[in-house]
């Protein structure tokens, strides 16, 4: 029986629409004598003044807390213990199909310091850095929300759709 709008399926797309589907990633905040570590993730030659969390995609099959040790590890060289969700983020790309949501969890470090030498194995993050949240307002940070939900102990936060920045 088909009701007032009735849309074909074809190729698992939905007729006449486009259907990409949102990128799920994972970011941890972590503060160390509150400091925020942040980082600059700009593969290649690629350069941006913008920072964030470290974190990174989900892949299918663990849990979100296991997919954020796994890319906090591979971005900074620390391992970490994951604690509760304390902001939801989505951007995407208004002229583009890109569109990711991320969970963003308070971490604690189990193991390890930072280290120059520490080089991100898929040459993503090239900077790490701790900054106060005096410093933080003077950066180019997305979400705009990650100082109150880094310093924050209020409710989850969430962060609605905003553009990509580049």
């Amino acid at each position: 029986m088909r009701g007032p709008l009735h849309l074909r399926r074809r190729s698992g797309s939905v007729t006449g629409m486009s259907h990409v589907r949102p990128r799920l990633a994972v970011r941890g905040l972590l503060l160390l004598d509150d400091r925020l570590l942040l980082v600059n993730a700009w593969p290649g030659s690629q350069k941006s003044d913008l920072w964030c969390a470290p974190g990174g995609g989900v892949e299918r099959g663990q849990s979100l807390p296991d997919n954020l040790i796994r890319e906090f590890h591979e971005e900074t060289g620390l391992t970490v213990a994951v604690g509760a969700p304390c902001l939801v983020n989505e951007f995407h790309d208004p002229a583009g199909t890109f569109h990711q949501v991320d969970v963003y969890f308070r971490v604690t470090l189990i193991a390890g310091q930072l280290d120059e030498a520490w080089r991100d194995p898929e040459g993503v993050v090239t900077e790490r850095r701790l900054v106060t949240r005096a410093e933080l307002a003077g950066l180019r940070v997305k979400p705009d929300t990650v100082a109150e939900a880094a310093w924050g102990t209020g409710p989850m936060l969430y962060d609605p759709l905003e553009p990509i920045l580049r």
